[in-house]
């Protein structure tokens, strides 16, 4: 069986941050943040802090050649991931393996056309992390990586060595049979509750008590639930109603990702999220109107 002993992360945000610590204290110096100019100065310098503790971790630029990784973990946003992959191109050496955290339902097929199927296992992540100004409070164990081969009937050698390293790391993970279906769930919850609460202006909580923010989820969980159907992926009523017991878990205050970057003045993933879930619904004759309604709305909250 093959054996990471080299792992590169790039992106350090409210996804990179559920590694990094672990990878750290793990690895090493063999763990290292892809990182350049302004970005890398910042966390050379003042670092980021995860519940409490200020991490400074090791650095390597996208310029450097002879020190391909293993593992290379992508936890960028989603409009970031053509430069991502630029810059993790001199990390790709012959027998690396890259793992895409991004949002949406297309990063894999991308990092495939770019660097083939033996580079790229699917991955998606179920969790909720809030992050500002270069610090993070979560419990470590609240969501887990999901990751595997399209279909996992039996584990291939490139994902026992993956599972070694979050097994070494105390990663929590789940390898799912079916990962189309995972990366379409956890699409499909995202779409209801990241851009319902984007919109409203609204934390999870939210979900516990009002019945017009859930009827505005689950109402946009459909419309995707619609789409892949039309794509032959299985998602539907089943699917929904397991979200919405999983919903009232996440800790009240938090808040989804677009929601964060709008309260901070950042350009928000609209064009994955409602843009993509509106392109596909017109492609395949399926009726949006709710991720309409998020698109043109949470782009008015950009330009205000």
């Amino acid at each position: 069986m093959k054996h990471i002993e080299k792992i590169s992360l790039i992106g350090l945000g409210a996804m990179g941050v559920f590694f990094a610590p672990r990878l750290y204290e793990t690895y090493g110096e063999n763990f290292r943040v892809i990182a350049n100019g302004e970005r890398k100065e910042r966390l050379e310098n003042k670092g980021v802090t995860v519940n409490g503790i200020n991490y400074k971790f090791p650095i390597i630029t996208p310029d450097v050649m002879g020190d391909e990784a293993d593992l290379i973990i992508i936890g960028v946003k989603g409009y970031s991931l053509e430069q991502a992959i630029e810059d993790i191109r001199n990390q790709v050496g012959k027998n690396t393996l890259i793992l895409s955290l991004l949002n949406g339902v297309d990063s894999e097929e991308r990092l495939i056309k770019e660097f083939g199927n033996e580079h790229v296992l699917y991955s998606f992540m179920r969790m909720s992390v809030v992050m500002k100004d270069g610090k993070a409070d979560f419990d470590p164990y609240w969501g887990k990586i999901h990751f595997g081969e399209k279909e996992n009937h039996e584990y291939t050698d490139r994902v026992l060595a993956v599972k070694e390293v979050f097994d070494k790391a105390d990663i929590p993970y789940s390898i799912e049979k079916d990962m189309l279906k995972g990366i379409w769930f956890k699409y499909m919850c995202n779409i209801g509750e990241n851009m319902t609460c984007a919109l409203l202006g609204i934390p999870f909580g939210a979900f516990r008590t009002d019945d017009n923010a859930n009827w505005i989820r689950i109402n946009a969980m459909r419309e995707v639930a619609a789409i892949a159907g039309k794509k032959g992926i299985d998602l539907g009523e089943k699917e929904i109603e397991a979200q919405n017991k999983t919903v009232v878990t996440i800790p009240e205050k938090n808040k989804p990702s677009t929601l964060q970057d709008l309260e901070a003045g950042k350009k928000t993933e609209i064009d994955m999220f409602a843009g993509n879930v509106v392109k596909m619904g017109k492609e395949l004759n399926v009726p949006t109107p709710i991720n309409e309604m998020f698109y043109h709305g949470i782009r008015v909250l950009e330009n205000k």
